[in-house]
């Protein structure tokens, strides 16, 4: 088992290098080879990175939830995303930042292994909210990770270096409006599951809601996220601003829910 953990981390790393030298490699330069390497590989790792996530999530005694599950599926969740907008040319160059992460993500359930269960055939609430949370932080990682693509490409325009992939992108105006799209499903989301812990609390976790470190980090990322799509909308930000606050939000979103659990795990050891 370790060494198929090793082989999915390997197959992400080889998939964004490849990724990397299609964004900046003039495509008349790709060999034959590496397109249908590029083509097959990454949804080789994702799968067999999801067959790993499922043997050690669903246990016969209930979910096991431990950080290092936790981000894992999250960062398969984000190659799968970030996958499918590269081969829609509509996230070009996320996939060469998401897959090393995706890498270090697949790895962790096999050198840190962790119980955090609860019974998902006695709450299958638990096991909903859990699910449309994590696809909310998956859309909003994704959008962190274009974000900071963005700011690179909007760099080289400004220092007038050439960019030599330049010819398999889209407009940045073109790469900006999806992002925002992005963020607009990512927040959809993330209000469900706020609303949903918010209402069902006691219902899904056995305890009325409480404002602890993770509901204060969640609802400042709310906000946060709220205050770019009302600044979008009303003032038309985009560029630097927009992409400042997209970072801002993913980062107290990361806090929110990864930064409360390493706390109660590792450090309380809980």
């Amino acid at each position: 088992m370790i060494l198929l953990y090793l082989a999915v981390a390997a197959a992400y790393l080889a998939a964004a290098w490849i990724e990397w030298r299609r964004v900046t490699v003039p495509a008349t330069q790709a060999s034959a080879a590496s397109t249908r390497i590029a083509r097959w590989l990454p949804p080789c790792a994702i799968a067999t990175h999801a067959v790993l996530i499922a043997g050690s999530v669903f246990t016969s005694t209930g979910f096991n939830l431990s950080l290092a599950n936790a981000l894992s599926a999250v960062a398969a969740l984000t190659a799968l995303a970030s996958w499918l907008g590269t081969s829609l040319r509509a996230l070009p160059g996320v996939a060469a930042v998401a897959f090393p992460v995706a890498a270090v993500g697949a790895l962790l359930p096999a050198f840190f292994p962790s119980l955090h269960r609860f019974s998902f055939m006695s709450e299958p609430w638990a096991a909903l909210h859990i699910a449309v949370a994590l696809l909310a932080y998956t859309l909003l990682i994704v959008a962190a990770l274009q974000a900071l693509v963005l700011m690179g490409f909007e760099k080289r325009l400004h220092r007038g270096l050439p960019d030599p992939g330049s010819d398999a992108l889209p407009p940045l105006l073109t790469l900006e409006r999806f992002l925002f799209r992005l963020v607009t499903a990512g927040y959809a989301l993330l209000t469900l599951t706020l609303i949903s812990g918010a209402l069902f609390s006691e219902q899904l976790f056995g305890k009325p809601l409480t404002f602890t470190h993770k509901t204060v980090f969640s609802l400042l990322s709310w906000l946060v996220f709220g205050g770019l799509l009302y600044g979008r909308h009303r003032y038309g930000w985009r560029g630097r601003t927009a992409l400042n606050w997209i970072l801002a939000g993913s980062a107290l979103l990361l806090l929110a829910y990864f930064g409360s659990k390493f706390v109660l795990e590792v450090v309380l050891g809980r």
